[in-house]
C-alpha cells in the first residue's frame, strides 16, 4: 500500500509539474503577432549551463548564436521563453502609391573601393550600405536591425537649368525619360552615364543614388524670330503709306546687309522637334530642349538667314525667281544643320522680309504703272470679249429659232405618221375582229347541232332502257296480269283495311254496321215541303 501511494504521489506530482509548465508556457512564453507585424528575436544565451557563441559584430546572428535573428515570425501565436530570448513587435513598412522605398542595408561587408550601391534583394545581400533597387508602393516586412527604409515622393534637382527626376518619376504622354547612370550596373551591363534607351511614358520608381531621369518633350514645336511692330494707341499694327507694317528697331528679328548695301530686315519660323532617339543626344550636349533652342535652333536662324542674306540684292529679295531661291538656300542648310545636330527640321518659311522704303517705292511704283498698264490691256481684252460675246449670243438665238422651228416640222410630220398607222392599225383590227366574230358563230352553230344530237340520242337510250326495263320485268312475272298485280299491290298503304263481305240478296242491310254506314243513313227520310201558293 504505502508503494501504491508513494507511486500515487509521484503521479500527482508530476501531473502538476506539466500543469504548472503548460501554464508557464501558454502564459509567459506566448506571444501574439497581430495582422501588419511580426516578431522580431534576439538570442540571449544560455542561462548557467552551456557555451556562449555571439554572432559577428556587424551580422546576422546564426541558429545557435547570440544575436538578432535575420528571419522574422509572421502573424500568429508563437511560443519563446523570454529568458532566453528578447521578442519585439515590428510593424510593416507600408509605402503608398506615388512614394519610393530607399532602403540602406546595415549590416554585412564594406563595399569595395568605387562601389556604392549594394546589389541583391532585402534578405539576400552582403554588403553594407545603399541598396540599388527601390522599393515600389506596397507593404513589406523588413527587419529593421539589418534593414533601413526611407520613403520619398518625387525628388527633382535642377543642374545648370535641367531638371534631374528621381523617387516616384511620373512621364506624362508626349514626353520621354533619358536615363542618367551615377554609376555602371553590372547586372544589366549598363554602364556610367546617359543611356541610349529611353523610358516611355508611365510611372518609375528610380533610386536617386543610382539614376536620375531627365523628361524630355518629344514632337514638334515652333520657333520665330520677328520684329516687334509699331502700334498706335488703340493697339494696331501702324503702316507707312505705302501699306508696309512699321517695325520696332530691335533686335527681335533677324538685320542683314544686302549685296548693295541696304539694311534687310526679316521674320523666319522653324518647325522642328526631337523624336524618342534623338532625346539622350539633346540632353548629353546641350541639356534640356529649351537649351537646344537657345543653343541651336535660334542661332542657326539668324546665322544662315545673314549669310545667305548678304549674297543677294535689295530688289532681288523682294520680287522675282531670287527670293524664292533664298526660301529654299535656307531651308536646305539650316535642316542639314539640324540633323547634324539630330534634331528633326519639319519645315522652316521666310515669312516677311522688310525692304527699305527707299529701294520697295521705286519697284512698287513700276509695278503700279506695269499694273496700270496690264489693267488696261485687260480692260481692251474685256470689251473684245463682250463683243464677242453678244456675237455668240445672237448666233445662239438663231440657231435656238431654227432649232425650234425644225423640232415643230419634225413634230407635225411624226404626227401625221403616227394618225395613219394608227388608222390603218383600226382598220386591221377590225377586220381581225370580224373574222372571229364569223368563226365564232361558226363554232357556236356547231355546238348547238352538236347538243341537240347528244340531247336526242340520250332521250333515245333512256326510253329504251326503260322499254327493256319492263319487258324484263314482265318476263320475269311470267305475264303481264301478274306484274300489274304486283304493281297494284306494291302501291297500296301500309294502314289499310280489308274486311270480307257476303254478297247476297239481302246482306247490304245486315252488314251495314260492320261497315260503319247505319249511322248515316236515315231510316225514315223528311218529306219535301209543298210549295206555298201566293194570291194576287
Amino acid at each position: 500500500m504505502r508503494r501504491i501511494a508513494s507511486i500515487s504521489t509521484i503521479a500527482l506530482l508530476l501531473i502538476a509539474l506539466v500543469a504548472v509548465a503548460g501554464g508557464l508556457h501558454w502564459t509567459i512564453n506566448r506571444v501574439y503577432v497581430p495582422e501588419g507585424f511580426s516578431l522580431q528575436l534576439r538570442y540571449k544565451g544560455p542561462l548557467v549551463f552551456g557555451k556562449r557563441n555571439p554572432a559577428k559584430t556587424g551580422y546576422w546572428a546564426e541558429e545557435g548564436q547570440i544575436g538578432v535573428l535575420q528571419r522574422l515570425r509572421g502573424p500568429g501565436r508563437h511560443f519563446y521563453w523570454p529568458v532566453w530570448w528578447e521578442r519585439e513587435l515590428v510593424e510593416d513598412i507600408v509605402i503608398t502609391p506615388g512614394k519610393v522605398g530607399i532602403v540602406t542595408c546595415k549590416l554585412g561587408d564594406s563595399l569595395p573601393d568605387g562601389e556604392f550601391l549594394v546589389d541583391g534583394d532585402i534578405g539576400n545581400t552582403k554588403f553594407k550600405g545603399v541598396m540599388r533597387k527601390a522599393l515600389a508602393p506596397g507593404r513589406y516586412r523588413i527587419n529593421p536591425y539589418g534593414y533601413g527604409v526611407t520613403i520619398v515622393g518625387t525628388q527633382v534637382k535642377e543642374e545648370n537649368g535641367a531638371k534631374k527626376h528621381s523617387g516616384w518619376v511620373s512621364i506624362p504622354t508626349g514626353s520621354v525619360g533619358v536615363v542618367t547612370n551615377l554609376s555602371g550596373n553590372p547586372i544589366t551591363k549598363q554602364s556610367k552615364g546617359i543611356q541610349p534607351n529611353v523610358l516611355p511614358p508611365g510611372n518609375y520608381p528610380i533610386n536617386g543614388n543610382e539614376q536620375e531621369i531627365d523628361i524630355v518633350e518629344i514632337g514638334f514645336r515652333e520657333s520665330t524670330l520677328k520684329y516687334d511692330k509699331v502700334r498706335g494707341p488703340d493697339g494696331t499694327v501702324t503702316h507707312d503709306e505705302s501699306g508696309e507694317p512699321l517695325v520696332v528697331d530691335n533686335d527681335s528679328g533677324i538685320s542683314f546687309p544686302s549685296s548693295d548695301g541696304f539694311t534687310i530686315q526679316m521674320d523666319f519660323t522653324a518647325i522642328w522637334g526631337l523624336m524618342p532617339e534623338q532625346a539622350p543626344h539633346a540632353v548629353a550636349t546641350f541639356g534640356n530642349v529649351k537649351e537646344v533652342e537657345d543653343k541651336v535652333v535660334l542661332p542657326q536662324i539668324e546665322s544662315i538667314c545673314r549669310n545667305n542674306g548678304s549674297k543677294y540684292k535689295a530688289v532681288e529679295l523682294l520680287v522675282g525667281d531670287k527670293r524664292e531661291d533664298f526660301q529654299v538656300t535656307n531651308l536646305e542648310e539650316f535642316r542639314k544643320v539640324l540633323l547634324d545636330k539630330e534634331i528633326t527640321l519639319q519645315y522652316g518659311l521666310v515669312r516677311h522680309i522688310y525692304i527699305p522704303k527707299e529701294v520697295r517705292e521705286p519697284i512698287q511704283s513700276a509695278f503700279i504703272a506695269d499694273e496700270t498698264s496690264l489693267t488696261l490691256q485687260q480692260q481692251q481684252l474685256t470689251a473684245e470679249a463682250e463683243g464677242a460675246l453678244k456675237e455668240a449670243e445672237q448666233q445662239v438665238d438663231l440657231a435656238t429659232q431654227t432649232v425650234d422651228i425644225e423640232t415643230e416640222r419634225k413634230y407635225e410630220a411624226a404626227l401625221a405618221e403616227g394618225d395613219r398607222e394608227a388608222k390603218g392599225i383600226d382598220a386591221e383590227t377590225t377586220k381581225q375582229v370580224a373574222a372571229i366574230e364569223k368563226l365564232t358563230a361558226e363554232l357556236n352553230a356547231q355546238a348547238k347541232i352538236v347538243m341537240a344530237t347528244a340531247e336526242n340520242e340520250g332521250q333515245q337510250l333512256i326510253e329504251e332502257a326503260t322499254a327493256d326495263k319492263f319487258a324484263l320485268a314482265v318476263e320475269a312475272f311470267g305475264g303481264a296480269e301478274a306484274y300489274n298485280n304486283w304493281i297494284f299491290a306494291t302501291n297500296l298503304p301500309d294502314d289499310i283495311e280489308l274486311k270480307l263481305l257476303y254478297a247476297g240478296e239481302g246482306t247490304l242491310w245486315t252488314d251495314s254496321n260492320n261497315l260503319g254506314l247505319r249511322a248515316n243513313i236515315p231510316i225514315n227520310p223528311p218529306k219535301k215541303a209543298a210549295p206555298k201558293s201566293t194570291s194576287k
